[in-house]
């Protein structure tokens, strides 16, 4: 059974999935969540749940080795579900097509840095755009530009506002991403 360890940031619901999609699989289990944010909702679903959670501070990840040797005690696939930090490179090059992330629309476009979440619903609205959806990639040392794994698109209405755009997007991440978690654990054995 592959051990997986997500990455959140703010609520956990994308991680609250995962968790809940794997509890019945015997493919792989969510072993930890690990959080930047001392306040992450993240936080209180883990322990609702009883998924393990560690805090680790900006010094932790990107001057010190203790969250890579953490992952490789612990990781056996790594999951972004609304992490906003770049992955430093020594992890990236750690974990090789092995730490997956899901982007709230159809890249190449609206990615990189400082795009995320209601900033990427907001620029796509803007820009009058017909559809939209999600992206699951790879992680590479860029934002947003790893190895595209999986889309999935939704239309737009004219008089769609930022958050019908968002439930629509989120009904897209929680639709997919543990089911292609899944697909990802099983090429990795093949």
């Amino acid at each position: 059974m592959k051990r997986i360890v997500i990455f959140a940031s703010g609520s956990g619901s994308n991680a609250e999935n995962i968790i809940g999609f794997f509890q019945t699989k015997r493919t792989a289990k969510v072993t930890h969540v690990l959080t930047n944010n001392e306040r992450a909702k993240v936080l209180d679903r883990c322990k609702r749940l009883g998924v393990n959670s560690l805090i680790f501070s900006r010094e932790e990840f990107f001057k010190s080795d203790k969250v890579l040797n953490f992952l490789k005690e612990e990781a056996d696939l790594i999951i972004l579900a609304g992490f906003l930090w770049k992955i430093p490179e020594q992890m990236v090059a750690d974990f090789p097509n092995k730490i997956i992330n899901i982007h709230p629309a159809l890249l190449p476009k609206y990615g990189g840095k400082g795009m995320y979440g209601k900033h990427v619903h907001k620029a796509i609205k803007e820009n009058k755009e017909e559809e939209t959806g999600i992206t699951i990639h790879y992680v590479n040392e860029h934002y947003d530009e790893g190895g595209i794994i999986f889309q999935a698109k939704t239309s737009i209405k004219i008089d769609d506002s930022v958050e019908d755009i968002a439930k629509k997007v989120h009904k897209l991440e929680y639709e997919h991403f543990p089911s292609v978690i899944e697909d990802v654990i099983l090429s990795l054995d093949e």
